[in-house]
């Protein structure tokens, strides 16, 4: 709808101000009837939208923080990051009106897994907040809680308008064919690719050292008082949580893994796990809080060592299955189905899919670049040689072996070879068409105000009202 993303504003601007409609205009210094006092307007408010108000130092921090975390800002106006942030205010104004309400508990497990990344990604929680600029944790994470709450509310209610949108196949045809034949779109390179997985096996007895490493601490904890805290930063292997003690807040709505939270909401305050384990290896958890739906864990991981036997065996048993397939004994796709140790690919010819459509094609352009320089130098008919990769959140590493299925080139695009893209594109332009409809309506029905600084914006929306 406009250059700026929704991405974008995550996790940028770290100062939200809410305020009441009423509670705005005085602040603006709007014609009171019932006093003949003069109002002194207040400077640094650039618009209010419903219960919202939005600074210029919003603008200004908003925009420094697109900066420093790397985004493009060279199309970007200050009118026109502006009018992102009111279209965000007013998703999340009327959704509150509709009650189309998030739990504390939601925003706060969305913000303790963004404290996670950007910990783990900045180098510690200390540099996190000094890069921030924040005092301490509980202000950061408020101040995180509040934007989080408003894109979640905005994200809300933009699902609900267009939850039940859909193209049928004659309104698909109708917007391809409607598109000028030298305007239609190009569609960039694609690959299908697929793969076979072996995953290293880890001997019994190095889960047994694990496990009795883990029954030791707990012990320790139980019977002699020690500190989990202490425990999981010595011998914690979780990237994103040793320095912090193996601390993570959660819900049950928190993206962890199935097992995780099972054990975690299974314990009571006070008490230490046994051993379990995940796909990341093995775990103890300590639950510390429990406040109603919320709870404060501390965990410690460790990873049980695999030999470089293990690793060898992997790759022989890839190297075998490659020369296989290579000598027409079976094919990739019979090999994946019968070999292979990746069961999300496995049942499908060791096909990949692209996490952002579920298509069987990646363009090249818009490719991770793990996968792009995994298989960039792979020709057609060729099979890799065993391919490691490891894990980032640091469970076990991989070995595959990767085969370009097909291959297409750019081409301007076909109804019929490019169906599901034109739907896509189709969809998109419909659900375009009622955002902007709902933005209209909406805009004439809530209390809006631009400061007069602000008026002369060339906004997408019709913010300032006559």
């Amino acid at each position: 709808m406009n250059k700026i993303s929704k991405g974008f504003l995550a996790i940028l601007a770290l100062t939200v101000i809410s305020a009441r409609a009423q509670e705005a205009d005085e602040a603006l210094g709007v014609a009171d009837t019932t006093t003949t006092t003069n109002k002194v307007k207040l400077d640094g408010i650039a618009a209010v939208i419903g219960d919202y108000v939005i600074l210029e130092s919003d603008i200004d921090k908003t925009l420094i923080d697109l900066k420093t975390q790397g985004a493009s800002t060279e199309d970007i106006t200050r009118c026109g990051l502006l009018g992102k942030l009111m279209e965000d205010r007013l998703y999340a104004h009327q959704a509150v009106q509709d009650s189309l309400l998030v739990s504390d508990e939601m925003v706060n497990a969305k913000s303790d897994l963004q404290i996670q990344q950007l910990a783990q990604q900045i180098g510690s929680v200390e540099k996190m907040l000094k890069y921030y600029k924040k005092p301490d944790m509980e202000s950061f994470r408020s101040e995180l809680f509040e934007i989080n709450k408003l894109r979640m509310l905005s994200e809300k209610m933009q699902g609900k308008i267009i939850e039940d949108i859909e193209v049928t196949p004659e309104e698909v045809r109708q917007f391809f064919f409607n598109i000028p034949e030298d305007e239609r779109p190009v569609f960039g390179a694609e690959l299908e690719i697929a793969q076979i997985v072996k995953q290293p096996k880890v001997p019994e007895e190095e889960k047994q050292k694990v496990i009795n490493l883990l029954k030791g601490i707990k012990q320790d904890v139980d019977e002699n008082g020690a500190s989990f805290n202490v425990k999981a930063i010595v011998y914690s292997q979780d990237p994103g949580s040793q320095s912090r003690g193996g601390l993570y807040t959660m819900t049950k709505e928190t993206q962890f893994v199935k097992e995780f939270k099972d054990v975690a909401f299974s314990l009571q305050e006070g008490e230490v796990s046994e051993p379990f384990e995940t796909t990341f290896g093995f775990h103890i958890i300590y639950v510390e809080k429990v406040r109603g739906q919320e709870r404060d864990v501390r965990h410690i991981l460790r990873i049980p060592e695999i030999p470089q036997s293990s690793i060898d065996e992997a790759v022989r048993e890839l190297d075998s299955i490659r020369q296989h397939v290579m000598d027409g004994k079976y094919t990739f796709a019979e090999a994946a189905l019968n070999f292979s140790d990746e069961k999300e690919t496995k049942y499908d010819g060791g096909l990949l899919r692209n996490p952002i459509n579920f298509d069987s094609k990646f363009e090249l352009t818009k490719m991770d670049p793990t996968l792009y320089n995994q298989v960039r130098n792979i020709k057609d008919g060729e099979i890799s040689r065993p391919i490691r990769e490891d894990d980032p959140r640091g469970g076990a590493p991989k070995f595959k072996i990767m085969k370009i299925t097909n291959r297409y080139d750019e081409h301007k695009a076909d109804f019929a070879k490019d169906y599901l893209k034109i739907q896509e594109l189709a969809l998109r332009e419909k659900q375009f068409k009622a955002i902007k409809e709902w933005m209209a309506e909406h805009i004439e029905d809530t209390y809006i105000h631009v400061n007069a600084d602000n008026r002369n914006c060339d906004f997408a929306n019709n913010w300032v009202k006559e």
